[in-house]
């Protein structure tokens, strides 16, 4: 299996490079070597029998030690789905416009000086600033891929973050998952899901809802309002999230299930046009520029469109946890209501996505993203093959 990453020949040129990211879509999900120096061990053979099992914590279904959670087993993954997955309530009409323009973007856990004492790695100079760039409307079939994820929090409010449609190897062709960050799907630590978890793929595609402009639900959600029927966390995220950002970040990851509530059996993946592969254990000397996706909210952003931050050089190393996998960093100047939007390379001439908006500082200058590694493919594997 290759490992090659080819550049973009657009290098440089960061508005026309990030288009070409996304420009050809692959079906299929690849798995490669881990990180050099990263902690996190390769994933146990399915079924086969840890030390995680019999030792878990009440309520949680979480091992003694967290570490450990790079050993488990399909079997182990779904115990803990069994006791941790969300049974989502949303209906049908529920995100209707009204509450989709009330709906505030989620706030980005946040980077701060005291968080930073318990740094072990990290690149000399965090990133430079990037600006984000709008992506020109109407948005491409390859940036289908790319929208909302609606929520209710445990208040009653509505909030939203962004998402990815991601290939699904089980299903290929025919994808109904979703990637996004762990804080947006799940409360953190003491806390639950969110409800009412629905995703809107190609949120305002057209333009017609920009520059204050009043706009129909076709308009707002082109393909249609996909209602999350399971979401997924990192355990790490169920048992120490918060609103800081620190050593749990580093696996501030998670994923929906959806279904069309549109009832015509179409798959997601039918429905946009596409879906990108996830790259886990993605070898950080080969990845090159990252373009990072979102939907910020707070200002100089609307929350009304797609924006993306390209970044032409290797991304910075982020650690708070040395035994974590180390984060990756890029410029980034998009604010709550990115989180959870997915970070593309180019891998064998095609784009794959290798993290997800997690946390930044405030004001917002740069943005960070966990390397996605053998837990998070375990994860992965776990709900592509889960039988529904």
């Amino acid at each position: 299996m290759s490992n090659t990453v080819r550049r973009s020949p657009l290098r440089g040129r960061a508005v026309l490079a990030s288009a070409a990211v996304l420009a050809a879509l692959s079906l299929t999900a690849t798995a490669c070597g881990p990180e050099n120096g990263s902690t996190d061990a390769g994933p146990a053979p399915a079924g086969a029998a840890t030390a995680t099992t019999a030792a878990a914590k009440p309520g949680l279904g979480l091992p003694t030690s967290l570490a450990d959670l790079a050993n488990w087993s399909l079997d182990d993954w779904a115990k803990f789905a069994n006791d941790n997955i969300l049974k989502n309530d949303v209906v049908k009409g529920f995100w209707d416009t009204a509450k989709m323009e009330a709906a505030a973007g989620r706030d980005t856990p946040e980077f701060t000086t005291q968080s930073a004492t318990a740094q072990n790695e990290t690149d000399p100079q965090l990133p430079n600033p990037i600006p984000a760039k709008p992506q020109a409307h109407p948005y491409s079939a390859a940036t289908a891929v790319l929208g909302k994820l609606f929520l209710e929090d445990g208040k009653g409010g509505g909030g939203y973050c962004s998402a990815t449609v991601v290939s699904d190897p089980a299903n290929p062709g025919r994808s109904n998952l979703v990637y996004t960050a762990s804080h947006c799907l799940h409360e953190g630590k003491g806390g639950t899901f969110f409800k009412k978890m629905t995703f809107v793929p190609s949120f305002n595609k057209s333009g017609a809802y920009s520059n204050g402009k009043k706009a129909g639900e076709a308009e707002l959600a082109p393909y249609g309002w996909w209602a999350a029927d399971e979401a997924y966390v990192s355990p790490q995220w169920a048992a120490e999230g918060g609103h800081d950002g620190g050593p749990v970040s580093q696996y501030d990851f998670g994923m929906i299930h959806v279904h069309n509530m549109n009832g015509d059996g179409k798959s997601l993946e039918e429905t946009v046009g596409s879906s990108v592969p996830v790259w886990f254990n993605a070898p950080r000397e080969q990845i090159g520029s990252a373009f990072a996706y979102g939907y910020p909210s707070a200002a100089p952003f609307d929350g009304r469109e797609l924006e993306h931050c390209d970044s032409t050089i290797k991304p910075a190393k982020l650690s708070f946890d040395a035994a974590r996998p180390t984060m990756y960093a890029i410029g980034c100047t998009m604010t709550p209501g990115s989180s959870g939007g997915g970070w593309f390379v180019t891998k064998d001439g095609k784009p794959a996505l290798i993290s997800v908006n997690s946390i930044g500082p405030k004001p917002a200058a740069w943005m960070a993203g966990p390397s996605l590694q053998a837990q998070a493919k375990n994860m992965f594997d776990y709900v592509s093959k889960r039988k529904r």
